[in-house]
């Protein structure tokens, strides 16, 4: 029975890309492994070995990592995937912040008639 249920427990890690992000996330905003450790209540060798992929995070302990680091994780349906990368991609090559609703011919004209009351 033991030989069986192990077949079926499969110990992988994140993947690279993932494991990437949130050690550049961990950088971007200042902190050692041992500082995020102390804020998630985890030995810095438990994030040394989640940035590593020698630990499988359970998924609260993921969830609460990414909320730290400022990140959500989200369920995208598979088709869209290829459209929310390329939004991601376009937010990371943006250098300067737009108006969602900004004219387009015109970006400077972000007004509306609401907004001249």
């Amino acid at each position: 029975m033991k030989n069986n249920l192990k077949k079926h427990i499969k110990s992988k890690s994140l993947p690279e890309s993932i494991r990437e992000d949130l050690k550049a996330a961990r950088l971007k905003h200042g902190l050692s492994q041992a500082e995020l450790g102390l804020k998630t209540g985890l030995p810095q060798m438990h994030i040394s070995g989640i940035e590593t992929g020698k630990i499988v995070p359970r998924f609260d302990t993921l969830l609460e990592i990414v909320r730290i680091l400022e990140f959500d994780l989200l369920l995208v349906p598979r088709t869209l995937v290829p459209l929310v990368q390329s939004l991601i991609r376009e937010q990371d090559q943006q250098t300067e912040e737009r108006p969602l609703y900004a004219n387009v011919e015109n970006p400077d004209e972000t007004r509306t008639k609401h907004d001249e009351f």
